[in-house]
């Protein structure tokens, strides 16, 4: 009995078998037709709106243009009139500039100027041009004649030109070789240069020495009296053939002005010196003496 209870026909289990398999069979073709009825459409991108200038012609151009600016079916030249480049101007110097700005203006005022209404007479015959006739006392602006001045003065300045320039060029070369000739004419030399009469000029120079010191001695300067004073400057006589001074100058000051100038006029004091020898004469009109001047309230005036 209890082998019959646990005993399990085939059949049986054959039929829940098959009920699994159409279950699973009808979800299969399901599946199916839901997949067949879904449709993927794929994406599309935006579609791109550029204008596009298309020129329809009936025939199309012999000459063709290196440069298309238009989509066409044929060749053809734009409508309208070509636009040409402007040429560039010639250049013109600031004179010319100048000429050119006042004759514009001097015929726009003459323009202004002019009498707008005007007097027509018939002629005799009616094919001839008629003849204008404008008012006899028409009175012109005053700023016209100023700048009609203004104009004449500008065409009447002298231009500086390449003769001209030379011409003052020429005249300049001369003035410089007319001062190097008198300055060779005129034989200026220091005392240390001179060579042929070097003798001659060492005692001429101490006995001019001794002259000036006596002279500043006698004639000592007052900025030069106070205690414990010392002064020392350097100084340039140029002596003439005839004694008298040529030139004085300060290579060295002091440092004070009124010692300086008491120094200068010690040499003039002492002069007229005496004439040059003549020996010394062939070799220099005008003798250099170089020497230094120093000042003390112990010993004076002393010159070396």
């Amino acid at each position: 009995m209890n082998r019959q209870a646990m005993f399990v026909p085939s059949t049986t289990l054959l039929q829940k078998n098959n009920s699994l398999l159409v279950a699973l069979l009808i979800a299969l073709i399901v599946h199916i037709v839901l997949l067949l009825s879904i449709r993927l459409s794929p994406v599309l991108p935006d579609p791109i709106n550029k204008p596009i200038d298309i020129t329809l012609v009936n025939t199309p151009e012999a000459d063709l243009s290196e440069k298309a600016d238009f989509l066409a079916q044929e060749n053809h030249a734009g409508a309208g009139q070509e636009v040409k480049q402007p040429e560039p101007e010639p250049a013109i110097s600031g004179v010319e500039k100048i000429q050119a700005d006042h004759s514009k203006k001097l015929l726009n005022t003459s323009k202004e100027a002019k009498p707008k209404n005007y007097k027509t007479q018939d002629s005799r015959t009616p094919e001839a041009e008629k003849e204008f006739i404008t008012q006899p006392n028409a009175k012109k602006p005053d700023n016209v004649a100023s700048k009609a001045e203004g104009y004449n003065r500008l065409q009447t300045t002298p231009k500086l030109t390449a003769e001209s320039l030379q011409q003052q060029i020429m005249q300049l070369g001369a003035e410089i070789r007319q001062t190097q000739s008198s300055a060779q004419q005129t034989k200026i030399k220091f005392i240390d240069s001179v060579s042929t009469h070097k003798y001659v000029a060492a005692q001429y120079m101490k006995d001019w020495e001794n002259k000036v010191e006596r002279t500043g001695n006698l004639n000592y300067p007052e900025a030069a009296s106070k205690k414990n004073f010392s002064g020392t400057l350097t100084m340039d006589v140029g002596i003439n053939a005839d004694g008298s001074v040529y030139s004085i100058r300060i290579n060295k000051s002091s440092g004070n002005p009124e010692l300086d100038e008491a120094a200068k006029k010690i040499v003039r004091m002492s002069a007229p010196f005496p004439p040059l020898p003549l020996d010394l004469r062939k070799e220099v009109d005008v003798l250099v003496i170089t020497r230094v001047w120093k000042f003390s309230d112990e010993s004076g005036l002393v010159t070396q």
